[in-house]
């Protein structure tokens, strides 16, 4: 008993200090109103009776505490005594008949048995080194992660209800984005969520995971089970377990934050001391690669997740946010793309081709320099793209590199040396996850997170951060959000009766997402369908909602996921696709070597953009060199050095008249080369090699961009098309199309999917052929021709 009271004790004083700074330090302040949190709304609520909500999603999560905006304190090395008597107090504080129990308020970890935890984690456990069983199937499970799972490591489990279909609107955005946030402080945790009372078999249960996924951008597996524990988590909790120890549930982790976290950095101090490893600080384990969603070849589609858009209504220029493509398009009002920001996953600054994001989101268009300020969510971070220039620069935060020569230099050479930071380390200011950026002043941009609780505002004139009270946040918001509003209730107040297709998926958007996902574009309204991948237009004259079909794709070039790895090796993080090659073998002679490689259009499909040289990518290996692009043999030119190419750039600026510059713009309308490409049955790229005796690979990867062919009737079932096209074998691309086709109404003509094409050519050369003397060396010149079939 007196053991008992002593646990009792602890509890106490831990619940005492909640409010305190342990917790107050991990999270940044979230905005908490002291009334009722008010319901989701939608613009299907404001058509009824019901007054206007500013709330909108993020049922079933409750109210939180988020990072603060006041320094954090050091946390001190708990030793293994006090780990365990606060292990010990969280075991007696779950077990009904412990007398901490009685002295707790909290009566959902009251009614919650050890026994049943002991049963799920048994459970979650069973699943691990199996991919699917009759029960469970592992979803977003990149690389095989689900192999790897250690049951000896810490794991940290979110554990929420299916919502059963699709339309519901059950929201835990709130909940994943505080465990995404939790993953990278804590980056040992071994980090997944389980989905509760689904049918394994559902294709409803599968869609609304990949819906998960695709919104929230899950990079960590999700676990579906056909198992009901509702009488634990309560809607949604997190659940904390080491190897074979008891584990801890938090039900009520938003009210009493500092429970877990001093449970999760106790377990790490616990299995550090325990093991000894030091391997975490080792500089050649920092990841290089960005962990993505595994959703397959559902990513190859044109767009994904076109989540926020602006608009430059004097330029004639829309800007779409590709957020899980990595990218800002631009484009103008009839949707020809003029150009695009971003090439692939990261952080880096510079020119639009090689700059980085992490998932663009919210923009807004400053007339005054003619730039773009882009919310970069997951580097939470805010970055600025000159339009005039072509070159994006970082805002904020505020980067510590050296910007001279010799910073470039060590940055070219790998010479930087880079300091892994620690939780201590981590900056108490930095923004966590931002999403909209609104104009509230001249001079201000308000930047907030998706769900408007850790809002602060960027002075434009001098690019630093500015805290803001909530007062003046919801004035900003509310009218943003009337404004919204008010666009969208003429598309309702004037469809068509009987139409579905598209109003159905704005009945679907919640106050929050309006903030970013609607503009007003001279007589339209630009809105977002993230469900459908599309970005819909309605016209107030005509009163008719239609899709923006993109032409001139071709400018987006070869993605960055689509290029064939040189080597069949799997890199941790990214998520490696098997590819489709389509691998041939050749005898040639020495010398030079013209190859064409024809590509066979698929049956029932048609070109979306011609192959453009930048939809071409290729790489020669081995005893052979590439000496022409894709100009074919008559304009080919053998490659020089750099040096070489400065000396002729000179050379001709000194001696040679400038021809004058084409008066055709980029992306201009003058394609009369490409007038007919989307009647082609076949394109082709070509490719010059410099073979020498040995064996060479060409390794070469082509971005096709197709459409459903406009002979296609209503009669061909187009979903089981797209999934053709597309290539879907996984349920991830299942599930994925169900979602797509489920929001467009089953009508996919419209849609764009890139088609990547993969080629691995071996090249087999013998020894010169003998010359009149043992000297003289005898080179020939051969062509080939490669078939390649999508069928």
């Amino acid at each position: 008993m007196a053991q008992a009271s002593a646990l009792a004790a602890l509890l106490r004083r831990l619940r005492r200090h909640r409010a305190g700074p342990a917790a107050a330090a991990l999270f940044p302040r979230r905005l908490v109103s002291s009334d009722p949190a008010p319901a989701s709304s939608s613009l299907g609520a404001l058509l009824g009776p019901s007054h206007l909500s500013v709330n909108g999603g993020g049922s079933g999560c409750g109210r939180s505490a988020w990072p603060a905006s006041h320094p954090r304190p050091r946390f001190p090395r708990r030793q293994h005594a006090a780990a365990m008597a606060t292990r010990a107090a969280h075991q007696a504080a779950s077990s009904p008949d412990s007398p901490v129990t009685a002295a707790s308020s909290d009566a959902s970890t009251s009614t919650t048995t050890a026994a049943a935890q002991s049963e799920i984690v048994d459970f979650i456990k069973s699943t691990f080194g199996k991919l699917e069983g009759q029960n469970h199937c592992w979803l977003n499970a990149m690389n095989g992660i689900w192999k790897n799972l250690n049951q000896e490591g810490i794991y940290l489990v979110l554990l929420y209800q299916s919502c059963g279909t699709l339309n519901s609107s059950n929201n835990h955005s709130v909940a994943f984005e505080r465990l995404k946030y939790l993953q990278q402080r804590y980056p040992h945790l071994n980090v997944f969520a389980v989905q509760l009372g689904s049918d394994v078999s559902s294709l409803a249960a599968q869609s609304q995971a990949v819906h998960t996924i695709v919104t929230d951008y899950i990079a960590f597996p999700i676990l579906i089970l056909h198992k009901d524990f509702s009488n634990m988590t309560n809607g949604a909790c997190y659940l904390l377990f080491e190897g074979s120890k008891d584990p801890m549930l938090f039900p009520k982790w938003v009210e009493e934050p500092d429970l877990m976290i001093k449970a999760i950095e106790e377990l790490s101090v616990l299995k550090e001391e325990l093991s000894g490893n030091v391997l975490s600080r080792v500089s050649w384990q920092k990841e290089e690669v960005v962990r993505e969603p595994y959703v397959g070849s559902f990513r190859n589609l044109l767009l994904n997740h076109p989540a926020c858009v602006s608009v430059d209504e004097d330029g004639d220029r829309i800007f779409f946010s590709d957020s899980n493509h990595h990218r800002i398009i631009i484009s103008n009002s009839n949707g020809m793309i003029l150009d695009c920001i971003g090439s692939s996953p990261g952080f880096e600054d510079g020119e639009f081709e090689s700059a980085k994001f992490l998932r663009p989101a919210s923009s807004f268009y400053y007339a005054d320099e003619d730039c773009l300020y882009i919310v970069d969510s997951e580097n939470h971070a805010v970055r600025k793209a000159d339009l005039g220039r072509r070159t994006l620069e970082t805002v904020y935060p505020v980067s510590n590199k050296s910007n001279g020569i010799w910073g470039w230099i060590t940055d070219k050479l790998g010479l930087r040396k880079e300091v892994t930071p620690t939780i201590q380390d981590f900056d108490a200011d930095s923004v966590t996850l931002p999403w909209h950026l609104i104009q509230i002043s001249e001079d201000d941009l308000l930047v907030a997170d998706r769900s408007f609780e850790s809002p602060w505002i960027l002075r434009i004139s001098t690019g630093k951060k500015q805290d803001i009270g909530r007062a003046e946040v919801m004035e900003s918001y509310q009218q943003t959000i009337n404004e919204r509003f008010a666009l969208l209730k003429d598309i309702h107040m004037n469809r068509p009766s009987g139409a579905k297709e598209p109003y159905d998926s704005l009945e679907k958007v919640t106050g929050k997402e309006l903030v970013s996902s609607v503009s007003r574009f001279h007589n339209y309204i630009i809105f977002s369908d993230t469900d459908g991948q599309r970005v819909l237009k309605h016209n107030f004259d005509t009163k008719i909602t239609s899709t923006i079909n993109f032409s001139n794709c071709e400018v987006l070039g070869l993605p960055y996921w689509s290029v064939c790895n040189l080597e069949r090796v799997s890199t941790w993080g990214r998520s490696t696709e098997q590819f489709q090659e389509h691998v041939r073998q050749v005898d040639v002679l020495p010398g030079r070597c013209n190859i064409t490689v024809y590509i066979d259009i698929p049956v029932d499909t048609e070109l979306a953009a011609p192959l453009a040289e930048n939809c071409v990518w290729r790489q020669v290996r081995g005893s052979g060199a590439e000496i022409s692009g894709c100009d074919g043999p008559d304009t080919a030119m053998e490659k020089v050095g750099i040096a070489q190419q400065w000396y002729d750039e000179l050379d001709n600026l000194a001696f040679s008249e400038v021809a004058e510059e084409p008066t055709t713009a980029h992306g201009g309308d003058d394609k009369s080369a490409d007038q007919s490409y989307q009647d082609q049955r076949r394109v082709q790229f070509t490719c010059a090699v410099n073979v020498s005796p040995g064996t060479c690979e060409l390794v070469a990867s082509a971005a096709l961009y197709l459409k459903l062919a406009r002979t296609i009737g209503d009669h061909v079932d187009q979903k089981a098309l797209v999934k053709w096209i597309m290539g879907c074998q996984r349920r991830e691309e299942h599930a994925g199309v169900e979602l797509l086709m489920g929001s467009r109404g089953g009508d996919a003509r419209d849609l764009v999917v890139m088609r990547p094409v993969h080629l691995r050519l071996r090249l087999e050369c013998g020894d010169h052929p003998a010359g009149a003397t043992n000297k003289e060396t005898i080179s020939t010149e051969s062509s080939l021709k490669i078939d390649v079939s999508l069928d």
